[in-house]
């Protein structure tokens, strides 16, 4: 299921192959583009079905990080015949994230925590640091795309859709900088 899922990310464009540079200023040879997942209905309704029957029985409440995750969670919570809130950011330029709009959520509440492409697992940390904040549990943690290939750990059950190991360079150490491959930033 995984290889032709990925299959059709390639398909529709949001999984691409290059030489690209990321938002950390490092270089690689694969890039995701989680809202060109986002945009496709069919692909995105698929994934969730996936985070739902793994976790199935399990949270009460899906909660997902602004931007992304808030479709995430929307979609997963459908399925699953649950609420869905969204964590979002405390203020602007802030990594903290809270839970607003009169979103209820405390103890006794089971919460599974889904976000889109899983990087180095950070805003996913926030999320969780904001559900304990309001003594609920967190459950489990869910990803679309997780690009370390398991290599993050939350202390809770972990389920990724696909989980590619994407390797990043220093510029200086780039082999497709060396060999002139034109480079496209992220």
């Amino acid at each position: 299921m995984t290889d032709s899922l990925e299959a059709v990310l390639q398909e529709r464009g949001a999984i691409l192959r290059g030489h690209f540079q990321y938002a950390s200023g490092r270089h690689g040879d694969v890039y995701v583009e989680k809202f060109r997942i986002l945009q496709w209905p069919d692909v995105t309704e698929r994934m969730c079905k996936l985070i739902a029957d793994h976790f199935r029985g399990v949270p009460n409440l899906v909660v997902g990080p602004t931007t992304g995750g808030a479709i995430l969670s929307y979609e997963t919570a459908r399925q699953l015949g649950l609420a869905s809130l969204i964590a979002e950011r405390k203020e602007e330029g802030s990594d903290e994230r809270e839970f607003k709009r009169g979103f209820e959520i405390g103890p006794g509440d089971k919460v599974l925590i889904v976000d889109d492409v899983m990087t180095t697992g950070g805003s996913i940390r926030h999320v969780i640091d904001a559900v304990r904040a309001r003594g609920a549990e967190v459950v489990g943690v869910a990803a679309l795309v997780d690009r370390t290939a398991g290599q993050t750990g939350f202390g809770v059950p972990f389920f990724a859709c696909i989980s590619i190991d994407i390797k990043s360079y220093d510029p200086a150490e780039c082999a497709q900088c060396k060999q002139g491959v034109p480079l496209k930033i992220t």
